[in-house]
């Protein structure tokens, strides 16, 4: 890290306390705590004349952020991104899925070095593997009565109302709840080793907004695979259920009278519902996908999956224009509002090679959308078919308008012996 007396460039001194060092790039004082008696904070005391002498280095476990060569060891002791014990509930690639290397290519060529024919021999198979899926979704645009004043106040704007339709009521603050945040890759969650849920035995609801891509598949299997397995392996009840049970023939009689009876169920599930908001699809991956079976019964495999893994984003990327032209918002706000990138981290995955300007020439525009949003559709049927499978009456429906969100698909799901999502949704 360069480190130079700081240069105030008319912006004053720095804050009581704070670094004395100039970040040019940032044209502000770092605003960092110094030590009693000290100028710099310890990234830019190399600027002070008196620790010049002492070398600082990158830190190993964190190139972000640098420390003194002689106290390397002290500092990897107490270091945030030194590796800590791993709780009771994290077991290895536990949701990862089975590893087949024979499956898997070793390199795959981007989509814009295949040849017409190559991409055309794709969409062939795409389109005849999509043959009878059902691409119209029904609506079920619901909002939340606690939002109500926010999106009826006139001060707040456009972007301001498109935020707020794309949040979720987090706050719960019913009395006697119990909230518990858990900083861990859903990779390797093991729910049933969480005290919590351990403990009490209840049933889980399983609720994503915006999984991205593989996030899903990950979370899909940590709840019915993963936690709905294992406690049916251990024959585990509820504790409404075990009350059920122990409760004398008068008692039932007298609750089914009463018209309690409906509350408790004649069967449980360790899984009693799922909802999760689809998106980033071209984020998925072969080895962690729920809907493997699925593919390989159309005569699909890791190499048509991993095209139109890609492909799917001509459903969103660079096509907004052409998806709001009914819109009355300005183009440029439009463009803003609706770009993807908004609410989904792209995190470096918004592949080149995908984007509008390399797509085949042989597509219009249009075309390239259908083709996106089939690739979607057709991904997010194996995860249907997985989740029938696994005992369970998914389905897919569209819970926000396009102009909200271009990923506004919602996967629902709920155990066979319940309603049907579509009462429920």
């Amino acid at each position: 890290m360069a480190a130079s007396a700081p240069t105030p460039h008319g912006t004053g001194f720095p804050a009581e306390g704070r670094c004395g060092y100039y970040v040019e790039k940032k044209k502000r004082f770092c605003r960092m705590v110094v030590a009693a008696g000290k100028r710099f904070c310890g990234e830019h005391a190399g600027a002070a004349e008196e620790e010049n002498a002492r070398k600082r280095i990158l830190c190993p476990l964190d190139p972000k952020h640098t420390v003194y060569e002689d106290q390397l060891a002290k500092h990897l002791k107490k270091c945030n991104s030194r590796e800590k014990p791993k709780p009771d509930f994290f077991i290895q690639d536990i949701n990862a899925g089975l590893k087949d290397e024979t499956e898997i290519p070793e390199q795959l060529v981007p989509i814009s070095f295949l040849s017409e024919e190559q991409m055309k021999n794709l969409i062939k198979k795409l389109r005849k593997a999509s043959e009878g899926l059902n691409s119209t979704l029904k609506d079920q645009i619901m909002s939340h009565p606690a939002l109500h004043d926010a999106l009826n106040d006139p001060k707040n704007g456009d972007s301001a109302t498109k935020h707020l339709k794309q949040q979720v009521d987090g706050k719960h603050r019913k009395k006697n709840s119990v909230f518990e945040r858990l900083q861990i890759d859903i990779q390797h969650l093991c729910l049933n080793k969480i005290p919590l849920l351990s403990k009490e035995k209840l049933p889980v609801v399983g609720i994503g907004k915006h999984l991205c891509g593989v996030a899903t598949d990950l979370a899909l299997r940590c709840l019915v695979e993963t936690y709905a397995a294992s406690c049916e392996e251990r024959n585990e009840e509820p504790l409404a259920k075990r009350v059920k049970n122990d409760k004398t023939e008068k008692e039932i009689n007298t609750l089914a009278k009463e018209g309690n009876e409906k509350n408790i169920p004649e069967k449980w599930t360790p899984v009693a519902g799922i909802v999760i908001a689809l998106c980033c699809h071209h984020r998925c991956d072969w080895r962690h996908y729920v809907g493997k079976e699925y593919f390989r019964a159309l005569g699909l495999g890791a190499v048509e999956f991993h095209y139109f893994q890609r492909m799917s984003s001509w459903a969103t990327c660079g096509m907004q224009k052409t998806s709001l032209e009914a819109s009355n918002i300005s183009t440029k706000r439009k463009d803003k509002q609706n770009d993807g990138s908004e609410e989904h981290d792209d995190g470096g995955y918004r592949i080149t090679d995908d984007s509008a300007e390399s797509l085949p020439g042989f597509l219009t525009v249009e075309e390239k959308k259908k083709i996106g949003h089939l690739c979607k559709l057709l991904i997010d049927q194996g995860r249907i078919n997985y989740l029938q499978q696994k005992g369970f009456n998914p389905a897919l429906q569209y819970y926000t308008d396009p102009l909200v969100s271009l990923e506004n698909v919602l996967l629902t799901a709920l155990p066979n012996h319940s309603s049907s999502p579509e009462t429920t949704a």
